[in-house]
């Protein structure tokens, strides 16, 4: 199968007919979006769950099921746009296809904007993304902009925009949504990191790189890149003639940066680290990241500070569950890379590493780099054999049949100061249905041996 452009056809509209590639919740609001402005709307998916025949028939729509190569080009061709998936692999046929038959190719962020030119501020990165969109949706919210956040969450900027008393969108955006989207403008488009990850759905760290520079393509002449300095990858596609604002945790040169303990930047100091609530080293850099990203959007420096000193991560980002026998363990279900893994273990001297779920398509050895911080591993799910390929002869490793045994193999083999640290390195889709579900069951585990111990 030849190369999938990241963006085939340029489009300034949105066609009569439109073909759905995919029909989980995203592409569920995309229908109900393009339906309801009377746009023409078909859809297939190859897996279809229960919710997603419920959805469709909500919408009025028949769902076509995993056609074949012959049929999804008929249906390609009887449509005038492919709109797929955030997630949808590369390697579908239905990209080969489009570009054969010369059908654009778009993605939810093309349709919200040519419905909506409202100001977009995008946070992109493969870690820290969530958090960094949280905090700069409340700063912005405490300077009294009325702003919403969207995008990879939990609301699609499709929907979103029928807010019409928002003022200003926060888009977590993807990748997958990026790697398509051929008329974002962010006013203010911030690049966290760049690491390994999602080679489930690209087809190789090329086109995950490109899809993730998508963010800085179209800015405005009026926009601000923020880029991490620290990131050789990130600084490689920075733009030219737009205004740059650059943080780094080690950078003496970076517009935003650690100076004696304090968070720093062209306003002043907006706060010391140690107001914060957790110090680590990717709390540290989110949190440049934030006030650089919330002061270009329009933040008051002191509303800045307030939300930097306010800040609670949410639920199973580092999340601390129970000391149990002077042993602290920790939830870290979305560290769903080997990077945000290796990020959380720079937070502890030595760790008891509870990992494994389903691979991405990631190379897991460089979990081993940070092994001096590891005291054992226990490997969990799919991934068992390969996190205990990783560290035999490095570090004592055993498998577990499931996070209970995990949990308890965990307590037998920490003692103080050693903690525990679930940080899968990997997706929860081998046993759970999302990382929440996988946290929430050590939770649940931890809390029961915390019983027992009492």
């Amino acid at each position: 199968m030849s190369a999938v452009p990241i963006a085939g056809i340029p489009i300034s509209e949105i066609p009569e007919k439109n073909l759905l590639a995919g029909f989980g919740l995203a592409n569920q609001a995309v229908a109900r979006a393009l339906s309801v402005r009377g746009f023409g709307v078909s859809i297939f998916d190859d897996k279809p769950k229960a919710g997603t025949f419920v959805a469709a028939d909500g919408l009025d729509l028949e769902l076509l099921v995993e056609p074949d190569e012959r049929l999804l080009k008929e249906t390609v061709k009887t449509a005038d746009m492919v709109i797929p998936s955030p997630g949808l692999p590369e390697h579908h046929p239905v990209f080969d296809i489009a570009n054969t038959v010369g059908r654009p190719i778009a993605s939810e962020f093309d349709l919200a904007r040519i419905w909506d030119t409202r100001p977009i501020v995008a946070i992109t990165g493969t870690s820290g993304k969530t958090t960094v969109t949280e905090m700069v949706v409340a700063a912005l919210s405490a300077s009294g902009i009325s702003a919403m956040a969207a995008g990879n969450l939990n609301v699609p900027l499709v929907t979103a925009i029928d807010q019409l008393d928002v003022e200003m969108f926060v888009v977590e955006a993807s990748s997958f949504r990026l790697g398509h989207s051929q008329l974002f403008e962010p006013l203010v488009g911030c690049w966290l990191n760049f690491a390994p990850d999602h080679l489930d759905v690209h087809r190789d760290m090329t086109s995950y790189e490109t899809a993730k520079a998508h963010l800085w393509k179209d800015l405005p002449e009026d926009a601000v890149a923020i880029a991490n300095q620290d990131d050789a990858t990130v600084m490689r596609h920075l733009p030219t003639n737009r205004t740059i604002s650059t943080f780094s945790s080690k950078n003496s040169q970076a517009h935003w940066q650690i100076r004696h303990d304090k968070i720093f930047g062209p306003y002043g100091t907006i706060c010391t680290k140690h107001d914060l609530k957790r110090q680590r080293p990717h709390d540290l850099a989110n949190a440049l990241a934030m006030s650089a990203t919330a002061i270009a959007a329009g933040a008051a420096a002191e509303r800045v500070r307030e939300t930097l000193c306010d800040y609670e991560p949410g639920s199973h980002r580092l999340q601390k569950v129970a000391t149990i026998e002077g042993v602290e363990y920790y939830n870290d279900s979305k560290a769903t890379t080997p990077h945000a893994t290796l990020a959380a273990l720079e937070g502890f001297d030595s760790s008891v590493l509870i990992a494994g779920g389903r691979n991405k398509g990631l190379e897991l050895s460089v979990l081993a780099d940070r092994s001096e911080r590891i005291h054992s591993v226990i490997a969990l799910g799919e991934a068992a054999d390969e996190i205990t390929d990783v560290f035999a002869g490095v570090r004592p490793v055993v498998s577990a049949d499931d996070m209970s045994h995990a949990v308890g193999l965990a307590q037998t083999l920490a003692k103080p100061p050693v903690t525990v640290l679930l940080s899968p390195a990997c997706a929860s889709f081998d046993s759970y249905n999302s990382y929440a579900e996988r946290g929430e069951d050590f939770t649940q585990a931890v809390v029961e041996l915390f019983k027992r111990k009492r």
